[in-house]
């Protein structure tokens, strides 16, 4: 189980101090270099299953270690500057011609003891450091840990603000010519995910591209056959069948549903300069976005006065995992440490993550909930590499897959955000199957799309959370609701408070967050259901600490789990 992210760099820290003072001798100390720079990352055992091996012996030569696919390591005595000119032609000349595919690592570290050179084969970047500044470096490193490399985060959020910035040019084009609320938001939506669809093999690659292109210069013809588009994605094969007249640009568009493209919206207008807008779009790779940034984004982009005025805090992924790996996600992987290589309490544990429900009852664009599917998700690949490879032949992977969409459930108040999310866990839940036709060579895809998760627009505070998913189904509460301080609240916010709190409300000064934290705390009553939220500091200072926790202390018996310092 990876470590968090702080812990490794302290971990770092003590390694560096350790290292300063010990006169490095290649041969005598190396490996116990590798092993506990290793180690500053969690990992323990550098051997890793069989894939980490000291003195991998390629053409002749041996490479101090290499993990396949991840890390290859070349030591030198300490000091000795052509030492490491040395071993820059040894990696060139001696091992990199000559390992596999299967066994080529993308990160290679080239160390003295002193002085460490890294090359990152898939950016062809270079970078080189003093050991004694591993911690300021360490993000480079962060693939090795689970984590995704300093460049990767980076351009992940990079690509994720261009794709945002495209749609909210698209959406300014069409609001100025009148086209504008509920029927935009829908339109928009539908427009992002045949943009994805296009990229990601649901579509005919470029289809949706040409489709567009092939429309008139001017863009007069534009929304008819966007119209047309949207009719065919819902129109079932048995419907199509039928239609014997229907052209074969639209047949190459394969049937969707999911209530995504059923109601009819009204036509979009467009111009030569809006045509040409939408055309940019189809030009961009949107393969790479991420749903659970993207959406978040997306909305942003489109209302920001709004977005401010409710008061929603987007949480970065990496925040978002600092509340599920201790809420939920460690646990899983303990038992599945515990239980991996014994196949029937294996399956049991298979059927345990595919039974698990989760419901964020403030989900805005869904971030919360797609990245635990995804999370979730990428355990199940981990099960199935256990059980097929104790199987000789696979034919169809789908009979092993059984974590679904339909185990999560999101409240949110305004509508937009729910389209958002529910389209952002089909997004994902694509990405994660060809995740898994790429890891087991079987390709696999979930359309058309019968099935997603339960996104209720709504009033989370005003709702009976039951009605939604019984809590005798429920696993786990989760997400990031309203931030609101008292001074702040709307009328409407100081009138959900009231319901929430009843009498104490009158005299309380309680953030909007703390009902969330009162719903939860009646909804999980006589049940093992936990609940984490990403909350306002002030609920756990100050006057509102006897206020609240006085409440779910003494009313509902409520017990502290875990907590997290505050989130930059």
């Amino acid at each position: 189980m990876r470590l968090a992210w702080d812990t490794i760099e302290a971990n770092a820290l003590r390694f560096s101090k350790k290292w300063k003072t010990i006169d490095g001798r290649e041969r005598q100390q190396a490996q116990t270099f590798v092993r506990e720079f290793l180690a500053v990352f969690g990992i323990d055992d550098p051997l890793q299953n069989g894939e980490g091996e000291f003195e991998y012996p390629i053409n002749g030569n041996y490479i101090d270690y290499l993990w396949k696919k991840q890390i290859a390591i070349e030591m030198k005595g300490k000091g000795k500057d052509k030492g490491l000119k040395k071993a820059f032609a040894q990696t060139r000349e001696k091992y990199i011609p000559y390992l596999s595919v299967e066994e080529f690592p993308d990160l290679w570290v080239l160390c003295d003891f002193e002085n460490i050179h890294i090359t990152r084969h898939s950016t062809k970047e270079s970078f080189n450091f003093k050991t004694s500044e591993l911690r300021k470096h360490i993000m480079r490193f962060a693939n090795i840990a689970g984590y995704e490399t300093e460049r990767g985060k980076g351009e992940q959020v990079g690509v994720n603000i261009k794709a945002a910035e495209k749609m909210a040019k698209l959406y300014d084009s069409l609001k100025s010519h009148g086209y504008e609320g509920h029927e935009l938001e829908v339109y928009l939506v539908r427009l992002l995910f045949c943009l994805f669809a296009e990229d990601t093999r649901i579509f005919p690659q470029n289809s949706l591209q040409k489709y567009i292109e092939q429309s008139k210069a001017d863009g007069s013809d534009l929304s008819h056959r966007i119209a047309d588009l949207f009719e065919v994605l819902n129109m079932s094969n048995e419907v199509r069948a039928k239609k014997t007249l229907l052209s074969d640009e639209l047949k190459q568009f394969r049937h969707i549903n999911g209530g995504l493209f059923e109601k009819i919206l009204p036509r979009a207008d467009f111009n030569a300069k809006m045509r040409q807008t939408l055309i940019d779009c189809t030009n961009f790779d949107w393969d790479k976005i991420s749903p659970a940034i993207f959406g978040a984004m997306f909305q942003g982009v489109m209302i920001p006065t709004k977005r401010r005025e409710m008061g929603v805090h987007y949480t970065s992924e990496e925040n978002i995992e600092k509340l599920i790996n201790p809420l939920f996600l460690d646990d899983l992987y303990h038992e599945f440490e515990r239980v991996k290589t014994d196949p029937t309490a294996l399956d049991r544990f298979h059927d345990k993550i595919a039974s698990l429900k989760f419901l964020d009852p403030a989900c805005g664009c869904g971030n919360f909930l797609i990245v635990t599917y995804g999370k979730l998700r990428e355990l199940e690949i981990e099960i199935l590499k256990m059980k097929i490879g104790t199987i000789q032949r696979v034919v169809d992977i789908s009979e092993y897959l059984k974590v679904r969409v339909e185990q999560f459930y999101g409240i949110e108040y305004e509508e937009f955000p729910c389209q958002i999310a529910q389209v952002g866990m089909w997004l994902i839940d694509h990405q994660m199957n060809m995740r898994v036709s790429q890891e087991f060579g079987h390709y696999y895809i979930r359309l058309p799309l019968t099935q997603g998760a339960t996104i209720v627009h709504g009033n989370a505070l005003r709702l009976d959370w039951e009605e939604i998913v019984p809590k005798h189904e429920l696993s786990f509460i989760l997400g990031n609701p309203p931030f609101k301080g008292f001074k702040y609240a709307t009328a409407e916010q100081k009138e959900d408070m009231q319901i929430v709190f009843g009498a104490v409300c009158k005299t309380a000064l309680l953030d909007y967050v703390g009902a969330w934290y009162k719903k939860a705390a009646e909804y999980i009553q006589n049940t093992r259901i936990e609940v984490g939220f990403v909350s306002t500091n002030s609920i756990v200072q100050g006057v509102q600490v006897g206020q609240l926790w006085g409440i779910l202390i003494d009313r509902y018996h409520v017990h502290i789990n875990f907590a997290h310092r505050t989130f930059k």
